[in-house]
């Protein structure tokens, strides 16, 4: 099967006044007969202009996400003998930085020649989390390839993991459901969760497993062979800090093609489970269960719980500095 680069016509980044929201609202990709969709979903263009619909609830569309992505158990850690408390958000766990995370603040966006940075200051004690950490995300566009770096710097030793929380349907933003698209990820095994979906500390082999997706799967069949409910787990990538392959996804009816690539240690598949219509996006699109998939290049779940999981922590001096690689082509 032949690929070319799919030329990304169009990305649509948050926007206010002097300050924005530091995420990407829409990409736009040609399919194999130049028909050009949204691969995105987009729940937040409905609301207003004044941003108020970006502070309420809603599942992260777009949003980056920290200072720690994903779930913290109990909303507890402990550091150099201090115990610190978090915002509790999801159930009885933190969730993607707490209630007021980096997907609800101002970022100062900074123009560059093939894309945008976003900057902010988290300040001591922001939702729990010890020190002030300085973050940097940055945003560049060569052709069919999106790449998104992160960077901080903290001024006392904190955990930081941050992510993208972009939802895509390769078929087009408005199509039902993902069933159709095949994904493969690139890992050997995956964290077990328990009931509250925080990592039980197993790293299991994904042989001879649903999560085995080394080879292609078509997800609706998939889920139906395996009775599951869908993905919402971390994949645990090869240790590597350097550029590596990922994930891949293929829609077969459009042609489009997404391939990621990462410096980060997993990725959480996560298949829009909670997902429910509620939220209506572009031409009055609604967003079902299963309607969207995200991959999101992160450190694996409460690894500030878990010593043998790969390191989360920031100490002052220190740079946190990770990049994802999403690249659109059309087979």
């Amino acid at each position: 099967m032949l690929e070319t680069d799919a030329v990304i016509r169009h990305i649509c980044f948050g926007a206010g006044a002097a300050t924005v929201f530091g995420l990407f609202k829409k990409i736009t990709i040609c399919d194999r007969s130049a028909k050009i969709n949204i691969l995105t979903l987009e729940g937040y263009l409905v609301y207003d202009q004044t941003m108020t619909g970006y502070l309420q609830k809603q599942p992260y569309f777009g949003a980056v996400v920290g200072r720690v992505a994903n779930r913290i158990a109990k909303g507890t850690f402990t550091l150099d003998g201090k115990e610190y408390q978090l915002a509790i958000n999801n159930g009885p766990n933190s969730l993607h930085g707490g209630v007021r995370g980096f997907d609800k603040v101002l970022w100062t966006p900074q123009v560059l020649s093939n894309g945008v940075e976003f900057s902010r200051v988290s300040p001591d004690g922001e939702e729990g989390y010890p020190g002030e950490l300085k973050v940097w995300v940055t945003y560049t566009l060569d052709g069919g390839e999106l790449v998104i770096n992160y960077r901080a710097q903290a001024s006392q030793t904190t955990p930081v993991n941050l992510t993208n929380h972009s939802y895509f349907n390769l078929a087009g933003q408005g199509s039902p459901n993902i069933y159709d698209h095949e994904v493969t990820i690139e890992a050997d095994a995956f964290l077990p969760v328990d009931e509250t979906l925080i990592p039980t500390g197993e790293v299991a082999p994904v042989q001879g497993t649903a999560f085995d997706l080394r080879k292609p799967v078509e997800l609706g069949k998939h889920l139906q062979e395996f009775h599951m409910n869908g993905f919402d787990h971390n994949f645990c990538l090869k240790g590597s800090k350097e550029k590596r392959f990922c994930a891949r996804v293929h829609h077969a009816g459009s042609g489009r093609v997404l391939e990621v690539y990462t410096t980060q240690p997993g990725v959480q598949f996560y298949t829009g489970n909670f997902l429910d219509g509620t939220l209506k996006g572009k031409s009055g699109a609604v967003y079902p269960k299963h309607s969207g998939f995200c991959l999101e290049t992160q450190n694996w779940p409460d690894a500030v719980n878990q010593p043998h999981f790969p390191p989360v922590l920031l100490k002052p001096g220190e740079e946190y500095d990770h990049t994802t690689w999403f690249k659109f082509s059309v087979a």
